[in-house]
C-alpha cells in the first residue's frame, strides 16, 4: 500500500463548515458559504475534482468505479496516527465509505487502439447530462458567476429512435416542424396548434399574474381567460389532455418524452410511478422552447460543458477559492470528533492525523457514519450524530460506449430518446442517449463518446435496457471471430459495415444506488446524482439543503456584474 502524501498541517484549524467530496451539490453549497462570509475547508480524498460528478480519463473511470462498487470500508482512526495516545476530551467515530456502484461491466473491443490514447478522454461519472439554456441552473451560474470559469457547446440536433436503428428529429420548433418528413401534414397542423395553446396559456398565465397594467379591459381579461388551460385540466396526468387535445400516439410521444422528458411510461397505468401532471408538463415545454435561441452559438435547447460536466464543480470551486475557501485533494477524513461530555460533533480527524474543529460537516454521500457504541450506559450511544438517509428503490444504470464515427453523418453532439416500448414490449421507461464528439475536448477529434441512462429496478434489467439501445445503434465485433478484435485500424470499417452503423470500441455499464439527502444536528449528506438529464432537480435540492443549513443567509446574492458574463464562455 503507497504512503499517504505529506502535507503540511492545515492552518487555521477551526472552521465554520468543512465539507468532505468535491462533487458537484458539495462544491455549490462551499462556494454558496465562502459567499456569505463563512470560513470553509473543502477536502477530497481523491486527487481530483468532483467526485461522482468528476470526468476521468479511461484509466481513472475503471479504477474509480471498481473501487466505488468494493464493500464498505470502515476509515478506521487507528490507521491515521499509529502509537497516538487517547484523546481524554473527545471519542473517535469512525467514518465509513459505502458502495455507490454495482454490477460495473467494462469491456474493450479494441485494446491496441485505445491504449494510444486512453488519457485523452474526459469520460462523465454520471452522465448523460446537458443543461437548458433557459434553466435555473445557468441563472445560478451567472448568479455566482462561476459561469466565469466554464465554457459550453451546443447540442446540436435531437431524434426519437426506434428498434429499427432509425432516428428521427424531434420536431420542437415551428421550423422543425415544417422540414419534418416523417410527419404528414395534418400532424404538422396538430402540433402547431397544440404549442400555440400552450403558449397562449402561458402568455394569459403571466399577463394575470402581473401587475403593471391594472386597467385592463374586460374584453382583453374575456380573450385571455379563453386562452388559459383550465384548473381541471392542468390537475389531470398531461398524457389525458394529449389525449383529449386529440393528438395521435406518435405526436404525444414526441412530447411526452423528447420534450417534456417524462422518466416513466405514461400510457401504462398499472406500472407508471409518476404520471406527469399537465400544469408540470405545461412547465417543462416552456422551458424547452424558451431555452431554444437563448444564446447566439446554441441553436437548440440544450448546451454541454467542454471538457465535460466535471468542469461544472470545478467551477463552483474555483468561485469558492476566490472567496477564501481552502482546498485539500488527497485528503481522508478517518473519523469524527465527539465531544465524550455532551455527545456532540466538535470536528474531524483527518488521515494525516490532524485533528480540525468546525460548526457544520457536509459529507459526499458515499460517506456513512459509524455507529460508536452499542451500551445505553455510553452518552455516545443516546447524543452522537447519526446520519437517517433514505435509499431510493429505483435505482439508475448509465453506460458509456466509445466509437469512430457519429450516429449521424455531419452532427458531432446530438441526444437520442427512446421513448417507453420503441425498442422492446418489456421497455417501461425511456432510455436517454447523449452523444459528444472532439469539438467538445472530452475525446480525441474523429471520435465520439455516447453516455446512456435508464432508471430501473435492479443490475440485470438496467443492463437489459441498455443492451437494447446499444443494438440498435452500433455494431458490435464478433468475438467467436479472432481477427475481429484483433485488427483494429480495420474495426470501424469491417464491424461498423453492419447496417451502416458505428462500431463499439469500449464500453462500460454501471448500477448506480440513488438516495435522498440525510441530516442529523450539525452534520448533513449531500444527494447522490439523479436519474435527470439536466441539473434542475439537483441545484434545486441543493439550494434547499443549503438554506437549512443556514436558513437565515442568502444564496449568492446578486452583485453588479452577475449578469455581465451570461453567455460570453459558449462557444459555436
Amino acid at each position: 500500500m503507497s504512503e499517504p502524501p505529506q502535507y503540511p498541517p492545515v492552518d487555521p484549524t477551526t472552521f465554520d463548515l468543512v465539507v468532505i467530496g468535491t462533487g458537484l451539490p458539495e462544491s455549490v453549497i462551499a462556494a454558496a458559504a465562502s459567499t456569505s462570509g463563512k470560513s470553509v475547508l473543502h477536502l477530497d480524498p481523491n486527487p481530483f475534482y468532483g467526485s461522482h460528478f468528476a470526468s476521468l480519463s479511461i484509466p481513472e473511470l475503471t479504477s474509480f468505479l471498481n473501487s466505488s462498487s468494493a464493500p464498505p470500508v470502515s476509515l478506521s482512526s487507528s490507521q491515521a496516527a499509529d502509537g497516538a495516545t487517547e484523546d481524554p476530551k473527545f471519542s473517535i467515530i469512525n467514518l465509513s465509505c459505502r458502495s455507490l456502484y454495482s454490477d460495473v461491466e467494462i469491456s474493450s473491443l479494441s485494446p491496441t487502439l485505445l491504449e494510444e490514447c486512453s488519457r485523452k478522454f474526459l469520460l462523465d461519472v454520471s452522465g448523460p447530462r446537458v443543461l437548458f439554456c433557459a434553466d435555473k441552473a445557468i441563472d445560478l451560474m451567472m448568479k455566482s458567476e462561476a459561469s466565469q470559469y466554464v465554457e459550453f457547446k451546443g447540442i446540436d440536433a435531437s431524434f426519437i429512435g426506434d428498434g429499427n436503428g432509425a432516428l428521427s428529429a424531434v420536431p420542437d420548433s415551428r421550423a422543425a416542424i415544417f422540414k419534418d418528413k416523417s410527419l404528414n401534414l395534418i400532424q404538422k397542423n396538430q402540433l402547431m396548434r397544440f404549442f400555440k395553446l400552450v403558449q397562449g396559456h402561458l402568455r394569459a398565465t403571466a399577463a394575470a399574474a402581473s401587475t403593471i397594467d391594472e386597467n385592463q379591459n374586460e374584453e382583453g381579461e374575456v380573450q385571455e381567460a379563453a386562452s388559459m388551460i383550465s384548473e381541471e385540466d392542468l390537475e389531470s396526468p398531461f398524457v389525458d389532455f394529449l389525449t383529449k387535445m386529440q393528438l395521435p400516439p406518435k405526436i404525444k410521444s414526441i412530447i411526452l418524452y423528447a420534450i417534456a422528458m417524462a422518466d416513466h411510461d405514461q400510457e401504462n397505468r398499472e406500472i407508471s410511478k409518476h404520471l406527469l401532471k399537465t400544469k408540470d408538463g405545461v412547465d417543462r415545454l416552456a422551458r424547452y422552447q424558451s431555452s431554444i435561441g437563448r444564446f447566439a452559438n446554441a441553436y437548440g435547447p440544450f448546451i454541454y460543458p467542454i471538457y465535460g460536466q466535471g468542469e461544472l464543480p470545478q467551477a463552483f470551486c474555483r468561485r469558492a477559492a476566490v472567496k477564501g475557501c481552502i482546498y485539500v485533494l488527497r485528503m481522508g477524513v478517518v473519523g469524527l470528533l465527539v465531544e465524550k461530555s455532551s455527545g456532540s460533533y466538535k470536528g474531524v480527524k483527518l488521515a494525516s492525523g490532524q485533528e480540525l474543529f468546525s460548526n457544520k460537516l457536509l459529507l459526499n454521500p458515499a460517506f456513512t457514519i459509524s455507529s460508536p457504541s452499542t451500551s445505553p450506559a455510553d452518552p455516545l450511544c443516546v447524543k452522537s450524530p447519526h446520519l437517517t438517509v433514505q435509499t431510493v428503490k429505483s435505482k439508475v444504470v448509465r453506460g458509456i460506449c466509445i466509437t469512430k464515427r457519429s450516429l449521424k453523418p455531419d452532427i458531432s453532439n446530438l441526444l437520442v430518446l427512446y421513448p417507453p416500448q420503441s425498442l422492446y414490449p418489456e421497455q417501461f421507461t425511456p432510455i436517454r442517449v447523449l452523444q459528444i464528439g472532439g469539438n467538445s475536448a472530452i475525446c480525441p477529434v474523429g471520435m465520439f463518446v455516447l453516455y446512456l441512462l435508464a432508471l430501473c429496478e435492479d443490475g440485470a434489467e438496467g443492463k437489459k435496457l441498455l443492451n437494447g439501445a446499444m443494438s440498435a445503434l452500433l455494431a458490435f465485433p464478433d468475438c467467436s471471430k479472432s481477427d475481429s478484435v484483433v485488427h483494429d485500424e480495420n474495426v470501424s470499417q469491417t464491424v461498423g459495415s453492419e447496417e451502416g452503423k458505428p462500431a463499439l470500441l469500449w464500453s462500460a455499464l454501471y448500477v448506480q444506488e440513488m438516495q435522498t439527502m440525510g441530516r442529523s444536528d450539525f452534520i448533513t449528506s449531500t444527494p447522490t446524482p439523479d436519474g435527470d438529464l439536466d441539473y434542475s432537480s439537483l441545484f434545486d435540492a441543493t439550494l434547499e439543503l443549503f438554506q437549512t443549513m443556514y436558513p437565515n443567509t442568502d444564496v449568492f446574492p446578486e452583485t453588479s456584474s452577475s449578469e455581465e458574463h451570461g453567455g460570453e464562455n459558449l462557444e459555436s
